[in-house]
């Protein structure tokens, strides 16, 4: 078989690449919460964050000329039941770098939070209305990573309120809890009452974290106060984390595929959300936890930027699959 070209890699770039500047922007984030938490006196959260700048302008200039020289190809991914949800990882980096970068500029957090809620809007209604006007999708196209067009929203009001957008965070807030619910609900369903995952999608359980740990984020920006609802939300992300950490052994068996970058950010929300409690309770087991965490959540990064690379230099992704 003919070594895929550089231009035919090209064409089968995913979109679902960008998980891959969630998966850093997350961990910079992170280490930032830990250096401010714990008054460390290295600064990690900053290279690190620049890595994800440079990999979602390297990933946006690929994947705009992918959409020039091969539109058909990303108009079919476009309608895919799978790879459509991955679409909105583009805007959720765009708010993951505002947040990032909003103690170090804030004129150009507010311009990737402008550009990166916007956009954000626009793909969740594009999907919900392919949703809800489909003709081919089936109960098995269902996955962990469906929420990530919704839940999604949950992360506007983490730079917003800060940056003075509060009623409009709240708007973002309200519509990433109601899917949330729905989608935790209909995914529960799929997973007990019909076929399990394939081993490609299996990654994707991690995102169940995600809403929670990010929703209870954004509530304490919007409203200050660790009350009930934030405690609920944080303890939801917590369970999940736990119930994912006991099987393990499943998920090391696996081959390695680009959908393993869906452990990095859920992992990091969760991480950012437990030095969160920290801080607000003063609870040394939430500090305990927390450096657990960041320290898995580093390797787990590290791990899979090494295991890209090594799949980028033997051309084992970009290429089509079925």
């Amino acid at each position: 078989m003919p070594e895929p070209t550089a231009e035919a890699r090209l064409r089968h770039l995913p979109v679902s690449f960008f998980a891959l500047v969630m998966g850093l922007t997350g961990l910079a984030i992170a280490w930032r919460e830990a250096q401010t938490t714990f008054a460390l006196p290295v600064d990690l959260a900053t290279p690190i964050l620049a890595l994800a700048g440079l990999s979602f302008c390297v990933l946006l200039a690929l994947y705009l000329t992918k959409l020039v020289r091969w539109r058909e190809a990303v108009i079919a991914e476009l309608g895919h039941p799978i790879h459509l949800n991955f679409f909105p990882t583009i805007s959720i980096s765009l708010l993951l770098l505002a947040v990032g970068t909003l103690p170090h500029s804030p004129a150009l957090a507010g311009v990737l939070w402008v550009l990166g809620s916007t956009l954000h809007l626009l793909l969740t209604l594009y999907v919900m209305g392919v949703w809800f006007h489909h003709e081919h999708f089936e109960i098995h196209h269902i996955n962990p990573a469906w929420f990530i067009p919704m839940v999604g929203n949950a992360l506007v009001p983490i730079a917003g309120v800060p940056l003075g957008f509060s009623e409009v965070s709240w708007f973002y807030f309200s519509i990433g809890i109601l899917f949330w619910l729905i989608l935790f609900a209909i995914i529960v369903y799929r997973v007990l009452f019909h076929h399990p995952l394939t081993e490609r999608l299996m990654p994707t359980f991690f995102i169940l974290i995600a809403p929670p740990a990010v929703g209870f984020i954004a509530y304490l920006q919007l409203t200050g106060g660790l009350d009930p609802f934030a405690r609920v939300l944080y303890y939801s992300g917590l369970f999940l984390t736990l119930l994912l950490a006991s099987q393990a052994a499943r998920f090391l068996r696996l081959s390695f595929y680009l959908s393993w970058w869906a452990y990095s950010f859920p992992l990091a929300a969760i991480t950012i959300a437990t030095l969160l409690m920290y801080e607000r309770t003063g609870i040394n087991a939430f500090a305990v936890l927390g450096w657990l965490l960041l320290t898995l959540v580093t390797l787990v990064v590290v791990y899979l930027l090494a295991r890209t690379a090594e799949a980028v230099a033997a051309r084992s992704i970009c290429v089509p699959t079925h």
